[in-house]
């Protein structure tokens, strides 16, 4: 794996609860608990969810791509340079925050369920 994506992988899986598995053609995924996070492919591609909004931005700056197999709430992003490597760090980093926000309120949902019940 090249140093860039090393540096993504190392950085992420520091990240409390953030696991990384092999994905398909070839990718590492990073998920926080079932939920992918994104993930990276040995051609320098990072394909990541992301929201509309982020989406609308990241394509109209001119370096993300549409996601390349069609996933509508993701984007490709190539992985040429750190500049890059700090970018999709940002973005995992908000997918990260949301993937623990998301957990933490069905944490307490649970929670208030049982307290109800």
């Amino acid at each position: 794996m090249d140093s860039h994506l090393l540096t993504i992988e190392r950085e992420v899986t520091r990240w409390t609860g953030v696991t990384s598995e092999p994905g398909r053609f070839g990718a590492t995924a990073f998920r926080y608990g079932k939920r992918e996070i994104g993930h990276v492919h040995r051609d320098h591609i990072a394909d990541l969810p992301v929201t509309r909004e982020m989406r609308e931005e990241l394509l109209a700056a001119g370096r993300a791509r549409p996601h390349r197999a069609g996933s509508k709430g993701y984007i490709s992003y190539p992985v040429q340079d750190q500049e890059d490597v700090s970018v999709v760090l940002e973005i995992l980093g908000a997918n990260y925050e949301r993937a623990k926000a998301a957990a933490e309120k069905r944490r307490e949902a649970i929670r208030q369920n049982e307290e109800a019940g």
